[in-house]
């Protein structure tokens, strides 16, 4: 039985197999579930309990939400507050915990899978091929929601030319790729993925100087993440990790 608490958890991308068996748990036993239902897809909510109270949230404001929350967990409720994807991810949460945390209610975090991962999987490969690129950057581009600090400028970072998956970026298509094009080649693989983990799914490999046309032609513009990465041409580059190489030493085996 669940204490009274919130319960923030991460639903993953859409695809209730891809819960974590502490989330599958948590929601299979909350009293009420507060959901970003254009952001959660039902599917994940199939398996709670018949009595739970379920409450969108998807018209709703953060001074909507915190009383509620704070009210259910006053009359001995067990919440959940439950978010898309990976709550370290553009989640909204760092003000959610603040204002409970004023209210003294308890919270706990329960993370999800992130987009990239499942993309990622998906796509068959590994976003870190040795030789060829060794780092992930999560990011974003500048838009009406949220502002991005100048040192994190789309450009500024794209000049890593690392794997790079990029959120909330789908209606500003056309200057996210011309900021990508300043130091990817134009070729680049870009994996376009729409909804993953939903019944709609999509997602389309193209070169970077493609990325928008295709967007915009297939009405791409809202859940959708962009995978850009050397690593998605990488299935033809030959590489390989010392890790498991007979001449490489570690604490658990000698070289041979």
């Amino acid at each position: 039985m669940l204490n009274p608490a919130v319960y923030i958890v991460g639903a993953g991308p859409g695809d209730p197999d891809l819960l974590t068996i502490k989330a599958k748990k948590i929601l299979d036993q909350a009293d009420v579930i507060l959901y970003a239902n254009s952001l959660v897809p039902k599917q994940v909510l199939k398996d709670v309990r018949p009595d739970a109270e379920l409450i969108p949230t998807g018209s709703k404001t953060l001074e909507d939400i915190i009383p509620l929350m704070i009210q259910k967990v006053r009359e001995n409720c067990s919440v959940v507050r439950l978010h898309s994807g990976d709550l370290t991810l553009y989640s909204a949460i760092h003000e959610q915990m603040q204002a409970l945390a004023e209210a003294n209610i308890p919270v706990e975090l329960v993370p999800g899978i992130s987009t990239f991962q499942d993309a990622a999987a998906k796509l068959g490969v590994e976003l870190t091929v040795p030789g060829l690129v060794q780092t992930i950057i999560l990011a974003r581009i500048s838009g009406r929601a949220s502002s991005v600090p100048e040192a994190e400028e789309l450009a500024s970072l794209a000049s890593h030319k690392a794997s790079l998956a990029l959120y909330l970026a789908a209606r500003h298509v056309e200057n996210a790729e011309a900021k990508l094009l300043e130091h990817y080649p134009a070729d680049t693989p870009v994996a376009i993925c729409y909804r993953l983990g939903w019944e709609d799914e999509k997602i389309r490999v193209v070169p970077l100087n493609e990325m928008a046309k295709i967007s915009r032609e297939e009405d791409l513009i809202r859940t959708t993440m962009y995978l850009i990465s050397p690593a998605l041409a990488g299935k033809q580059v030959a590489a390989r990790s010392q890790l498991y190489h007979p001449e490489h030493s570690h604490l658990f085996r000698q070289a041979q």
